[in-house]
């Protein structure tokens, strides 16, 4: 069973950084969820795919699967690229496309 190691990315509703600094590690799914045919409700019999460990850093997150001999892939996080923009940038005269309400 293959882990990931990657950093998680903040969710939209989320403004802060709270929970994405940490590495984490989690195994891939070996087999598919299944729904439950008289509740509806899904489940699985992988137990692994409950199991989430958070590392302050990459180097102790590949250092764990290896000493434990876990086969691993890491996902480099992508970045957002911010602009900044001021609000008075709306109603500038050198503004591209029209301003209609």
């Amino acid at each position: 069973m293959t882990a990931r190691i990657y950093r998680p990315a903040k969710t939209a509703m989320q403004s802060g950084h709270a929970r994405t600094r940490d590495w984490v590690l989690d195994y891939e799914p070996e087999e598919p969820r299944v729904v439950e045919s008289l509740m509806g409700w899904t489940t699985s019999g992988d137990m692994k795919s409950q199991l989430k460990l958070r590392f302050a850093t990459k180097e102790e997150a590949v250092a764990y699967a290896e000493r434990h001999g876990i086969p691993y892939e890491v996902h480099e996080a992508k970045f957002a690229q911010r602009r900044g923009l001021s609000y008075a940038d709306n109603f500038s005269p050198t503004r591209r496309g029209a301003w209609t309400h």
